[in-house]
This record gives C-alpha cells, structure tokens and sequence, in this order.
C-alpha cells in the first residue's frame, strides 16, 4: 500500500510540475512582423544586435505625444549604433490620418500599424502607451507603463551592458510585473 501511495505521489508530481512549465508566461521576445503606413514590413528578430524600442502608442494619448520626441531623439542617436525604436500605433485609424499625424509630429523613427486590443506579440498593453525593451538578444529586459524619456531608456541600456542588471521581467511576480524607470 505505502509503495502505491509514493507512486501516486511521484506521478501527481510530475504532472503538476508539467502543468506548471507548459502554462507559465514566457517573457522572451517573441518575433513578429508588421506593416508600417507604406505597407513595407518590418520583422523583430530584424534587428538582432541591437536594443529595440518597442513603443505602444495612440494618436488620441496625452503621454504618447509628451514622450514622441524624446524618442525620436533616442532612435536618431542610435539607430547606427546600438538601438533602435519601433513605434507600433494601437488604435483603429485611417492609414492617411495616421501619415499626416507622423508628418506633423516629425517622427523619423519606423511607425507600425497594430492592434487595439489589450494584447501584443510581446504581451499585455494595459494602457498607453507602453514600452518594452528588448536585448540585443532577443529577449524582453523590461516593460513600462507610461511615457518614457530617452535619458531613462539610455540609463536601462547603460546598466544591463555595464553589469548593473536589471530585474528581468522573467525574475518579477506576475502581479508586480510593471517596472517604472524614471529619466
């Protein structure tokens, strides 16, 4: 009997401890691939080698078009070096109003058309705009909720390439997932 109740126990076990690998989050980076207003797509995994600036955004957003050209700065002074930044648009919009709001914003950096919905290839938009950055690598180092300066994105950089590692996103609880970098 004891020997029927181990065994039990084993196998439960190892069903739980499956359970459990196939339906926990995966923060990696995953590759995806999108249109931008001229129809040419640009794909993730594109720019390995670099730190990507993905950036969740809406015309109609106060703190998306504070932070608009504190980005343009950052992807005008990496984009040759060492990061770039995809803007990805989240919001039902004429492909003609969204052309005109980039020309008179000046955004010189790729500007993506994407969802509206609450989720993204690289995770939940909770709200706008949203940021995640991803390593040269491929993988997700972070993600912020709200507008986001390039100072701060260059003091993220500046730690994870010096060793002064931030909290992975894969380390961080579900329910303390946002991370707020100050700039």
């Amino acid at each position: 009997m004891r020997a029927c109740v181990t065994y039990f126990f084993a196998r439960m076990s190892v069903i739980l401890f499956t359970l459990l690998v196939l339906s926990a989050p995966s923060f990696a980076a995953v590759d995806f691939v999108l249109p931008d207003v001229d129809g040419k797509q640009y794909k993730l995994s594109d720019y390995r080698g670099k730190w990507v600036v993905v950036n969740y955004w809406a015309t109609w957003c106060g703190p998306c078009l504070e932070e608009i050209p504190s980005l343009d700065e950052f992807h005008a002074k990496h984009k040759d070096q060492d990061a770039v930044v995809l803007g990805v648009n989240a919001e039902d919009i004429g492909i003609e109003k969204l052309r005109t709001f980039i020309d008179e914003h000046f955004m010189k950096y790729p500007v993506l058309r994407g969802d509206s919905g609450p989720e993204s290839p690289l995770g939940p938009i909770y709200g706008l705009p949203t940021t995640y950055l991803i390593s040269p690598t491929g993988e997700i180092v972070t993600m912020h909720l709200g507008a986001l300066t390039g100072a701060a994105l260059e003091k993220i950089i500046e730690g994870e390439t010096v060793g002064q590692k931030q909290t992975s996103v894969s380390e961080i609880p579900r329910w303390k997932f946002w991370k707020r970098h100050e700039g």
